[in-house]
């Protein structure tokens, strides 16, 4: 079997969508797990030990910008790609993401191998010669733009 391209943590609470991400990441050579909301996300991450995390804002118990900004508050996940999966395609929203340090934005509906080029640039990223991305910096992909 060929060596995986990375580690991915999908979070959504929709599980068709959640399960759409999952297949096409898969489909590409990706290890998928998955997660139903940002309480789930954060139980699951040191666990899990992503590479990359495709990342829901609208979701129960704890959205997308709170899970985002924990998770890059905390030394041992800030260093986690984080991309932005949602139909908040509003520029505020956009500037809110990329304030709080996730790395992509991608706006619902997306385009499947858009995503995959995102994921995939940040799971490179990760496993490349200066490892994973210093906290603080961001840089920001956008679906649409």
């Amino acid at each position: 079997m060929a060596e995986s391209l990375g580690r991915v943590l999908v979070v959504d609470d929709d599980e068709v969508i959640r399960q759409l991400i999952a297949v096409n990441l898969q489909l590409e050579g990706f290890e998928v797990h998955t997660a139903v909301d940002g309480r789930d996300c954060l139980d699951r991450v040191r666990q899990v030990a992503p590479d990359v995390i495709t990342l829901d804002v609208m979701m129960p118990r704890l959205d997308g910008w709170v899970t985002a900004v924990r998770l890059r508050e905390d030394p041992e996940t800030a260093g986690i790609g984080v991309v932005m999966i949602t139909a908040r395609a509003q520029e505020r929203d956009v500037e809110r993401g990329l304030g709080i340090g996730v790395d992509a934005y991608v706006t619902k509906p997306f385009d499947p191998a858009e995503l995959i080029r995102t994921v995939r640039a940040l799971a490179a990223r990760a496993s490349g010669p200066a490892g994973r991305r210093e906290s603080g910096s961001c840089s920001g992909g956008r679906n649409g733009a």
